[in-house]
């Protein structure tokens, strides 16, 4: 990205809006018009760079004076204004799910499949995937790519910040009020002292809709001739997805030789020592950082079959998660500036 541009951020209030208004502060991301755009705090002024701008509304907002548009916002508002916008002629990513599966619109991570972007001639309507699936792929790219991977099975293990603020109150309140007669409303269960092995609603394969994301997901973004079975589950941690993982993959690979290729590979930082006890933890690597963090690497033969085991740490706010994936798509945008 070279040239300034001009860039609509909606849902700017949110948890999601403000990390990637950070993460364009950190990484001096070249705007020179910033509107940042709510529903309940409009009016409200929220500091870029040392300037202070006033939230607007929605319906007071024209996509013309813009080139870019980031929609934080959920499915709801995405579906209403998105498509809208990008006929207006702006450039839109979407951290909803609601355009994922739709074929007409790429589903980015940008270490992943980001020569797509390349190709966009025009204003396009651009997908952000699933927390789960971005920090799952960063990791399996690399070894996809000298080993084939057949088959994938993955437990995820979800902090409630992925849910959104009231979760976080939930967690909060049901871990310090235990008094207080605090009842579930955001989750199905209790969540503190609690895991929950149910992430969204569930589908009539029997399987979570969160569970069929990271297959869908990864088949669209990575290969669709991975087979995938997953089990999410939801956590009493307030931030930092983890992640185990066990694939089965076309021909043997070592540890060593695993370590080696991972690296090597952008975006991942190794902590696997196991003499030391050293390997990720939400708690340890999971605070506004960017990378994704792999430890407990082993390799296995059972019969003629090949497999891998790890485990899996990110920021699912600020990191690959949301908010720095959609800042690297911005990035990896080849945009002129228009206004």
């Amino acid at each position: 990205m070279k040239n300034k541009i001009s860039l609509a951020l909606i849902g700017a209030t949110g948890i999601v809006g403000t990390k990637i208004i950070q993460l364009f502060e950190k990484r001096a991301f070249p705007i020179n018009k910033f509107i940042p755009i709510g529903n309940s705090t409009v009016g409200k002024s929220i500091s870029y760079n040392g300037k202070k701008y006033s939230v607007m509304s929605m319906d007071s907002f024209d996509p013309k004076e813009v080139d870019l548009i980031i929609f934080s916002a959920g499915s709801e508002v995405a579906q209403k204004y998105a498509r809208n916008c990008v006929q207006e002629g702006c450039y839109v990513i979407d951290l909803s799910s609601n355009f994922r599966y739709e074929d007409d619109v790429p589903l980015i991570i940008p270490e992943v499949n980001g020569e797509i972007l390349s190709n966009l001639s025009k204003p396009s309507l651009i997908a952000n995937p699933n927390c789960s699936t971005a920090q799952l792929l960063i990791a399996l790219k690399p070894i996809h790519d000298y080993v084939k991977i057949e088959f994938l099975n993955i437990s995820t293990y979800q902090a409630v910040s992925g849910t959104g603020k009231a979760a976080l109150e939930e967690l909060h309140n049901q871990t310090y009020f235990t008094d207080s007669g605090n009842q579930p409303s955001v989750y199905p269960k209790q969540i503190a002292f609690n895991v929950i092995p149910q992430c969204d609603i569930f589908l009539e394969n029997n399987f979570t809709k969160e569970e069929m994301k990271l297959c869908w997901e990864t088949h669209k973004i990575l290969d669709p001739n991975i087979n995938v079975q997953a089990t999410c589950v939801r956590v009493p941690v307030f931030n930092g997805h983890s992640e185990a993982i066990f694939l089965r993959v076309a021909k043997e690979i070592s540890r060593d030789e695993i370590i080696e290729i991972l690296k090597d590979s952008k975006g991942i930082k190794i902590l696997d020592d196991p003499e030391s006890e050293i390997y990720p933890t939400p708690i340890e690597n999971a605070n506004d950082t960017e990378d994704v963090y792999v430890g407990r690497i082993r390799s296995q033969k059972f019969g003629s079959e090949s497999w891998i085991s790890m485990w899996i740490v990110a920021d699912n706010v600020y990191g690959k998660g949301a908010a720095l994936n959609a800042v690297q798509i911005c990035e990896t945008l080849d945009l002129k500036a228009t206004s």
